[in-house]
């Protein structure tokens, strides 16, 4: 785990990534390498997430499950790719559902850093994956990592929306207080928007306006989801 943390995340993240499970982390991920394995993203750019959208920014938490595992796709936004890279099948899904939605016609290229500089945090569970095997690293430690994430901002003073896509995802919602259940997050669950999975109830889950709606309601503005 070579990425420097992002000064804004220093409080929340620092105490776990200085814990023996963190370190484990670290050297598994560096003797992964050393062994010959492709990790993606490539370091440097595995908490581009946080470096994105620092915690008192966030006002949506976008979370998926690990890393697209093909070359050059992720870049540490969760289902964002760079410019120029085809957008993936979990990305096009998420772009229906977005047309569905608001009406915003489907882009031509999948780098959804526009939302992050938005306050929209876009987080897998697992921060990073061995090329071509899905959800290898799931059970490393980045778990920690992630839910200290989640945490930080579920414990912040501002009302949240939280999108969790499949069940990774929604693992974490244990750690966010519901406006349902007297608490002040609005948590929205759904399938992951995987090709597997899109059709048992991701289509017509109307994420996007839903977190506007809730963001407008608490004097949070709305974001601008076109891409």
């Amino acid at each position: 785990m070579s990425d420097a943390l992002p000064p804004s995340w220093r409080d929340a993240l620092g105490p776990v990534l200085v814990t023996p499970e963190a370190r484990r982390l670290g050297g598994w991920l560096k003797a992964e390498e050393q062994s010959g394995k492709l990790v993606f993203p490539p370091r440097g750019q595995r908490l581009a997430a946080l470096a994105a959208t620092p915690p008192e920014a966030v006002r949506v938490v976008i979370l998926g499950q690990d890393p697209y595992h093909g070359p050059g796709q992720a870049m540490g936004l969760s289902f964002s790719v760079p410019r120029g890279a085809a957008v993936p099948p979990s990305l096009a899904n998420i772009y229906k559902e977005l047309e569905s939605d608001l009406g915003l016609p489907r882009p031509g290229h999948g780098d959804l850093s526009g939302w992050a500089r938005q306050g929209v945090l876009l987080l897998n569970a697992t921060l990073t994956v061995e090329a071509h095997k899905a959800a290898s690293h799931a059970g490393k430690g980045w778990e920690a990592v992630t839910d200290a994430c989640v945490q930080a901002v579920a414990q912040g003073g501002a009302p949240c929306v939280f999108i969790l896509w499949g069940s990774h995802a929604q693992a974490k919602a244990a750690r966010v207080p519901e406006i349902e259940d007297g608490g002040r997050h609005l948590v929205i669950r759904s399938p992951h928007p995987s090709p597997l999975s899109a059709y048992r109830g991701f289509f017509g889950s109307r994420p996007f306006s839903r977190a506007n709606a809730f963001l407008e309601q608490h004097g949070r503005g709305t974001i601008d989801w076109r891409i």
